[in-house]
């Protein structure tokens, strides 16, 4: 006789199954979105398109409005897919989901990839030259060595 194990999930058996990608308004994150969107066409896979809203305690302190204007970005980026899916609607169909997080971008994506069970990260490279120095999210992201990442140019 045979015990029954309850399912566990199994990150990447069968192709991906969930893509996460980050997005933040940059032309490198829209490009890292289209290849995402490109890859869960052709894997049936679910694409989660993840904006983190930074979290600006200093801003915050001298009463700018911080929250307002990151929820302004997100409303804007999901306005710009939602576009942008209407333009190939009937030519590629993507399932696809958009996802707030809080924090900042390196932190955000990891929270997002584990709460998502994410097959696969894609990323858009650095447009900030100081991240040659400390090491830009997409780095961080390949270092932490949890999913296949891509990091798109």
């Amino acid at each position: 006789m045979t015990e029954e194990q309850p399912h566990q999930f199994e990150r990447g058996t069968d192709g991906p199954k969930v893509i996460v990608v980050g997005v933040d308004g940059s032309d490198s994150s829209f490009r890292a979105a289209a290849y995402a969107g490109g890859l869960a066409r052709r894997q049936h896979a679910l694409l989660a398109v993840v904006y983190v809203q930074p979290v600006m305690t200093g801003g915050a302190a001298l009463g700018v409005p911080v929250a307002e204007t990151t929820d302004e970005i997100a409303e804007g980026l999901i306005a710009y897919i939602r576009e942008a899916t209407e333009r190939v609607k009937g030519i590629y169909n993507v399932r696809w989901e958009f996802h707030t997080f809080r924090g900042d971008p390196f932190n955000g994506l990891v929270t997002a990839a584990d709460e998502l069970k994410a097959d696969a990260v894609v990323v858009g490279a650095s447009e900030q030259a100081g991240h040659r120095i400390v090491g830009s999210v997409a780095v961080r992201l390949v270092k932490a060595g949890r999913w296949p990442v891509t990091v798109v140019p």
